[in-house]
């Protein structure tokens, strides 16, 4: 599964929590490189491409995505089940 975010459309700060099996991606559109961060790292492979961060999730557990916009980071808990 992939779910797709557009940063320029969606307000991010209502996305608090989200749950995905392991092997789901989560696309972030419309971020510069270096910019989402992801932790820990262990559980998930990020791979950056034309302003598309793809968060795919590799092993279960609880991981911290972080996305900055404007002056505010935003943090987006997501579960990661088998």
């Amino acid at each position: 599964m992939r779910y797709s975010l557009d940063l320029q459309s969606t307000e991010i700060e209502l996305i608090r929590s989200m749950c995905f099996h392991i092997g789901g991606t989560l696309r972030l559109q419309g971020i510069g490189p270096g910019l989402v961060t992801a932790t820990p790292e262990r559980l998930v492979s990020q791979s950056y491409e034309a302003g598309v961060v793809d968060v795919r999730f590799v092993r279960a557990g609880t991981v911290t995505v972080t996305v900055p916009q404007e002056e505010q980071t935003y943090e987006i808990m997501v579960v990661v089940v088998g």
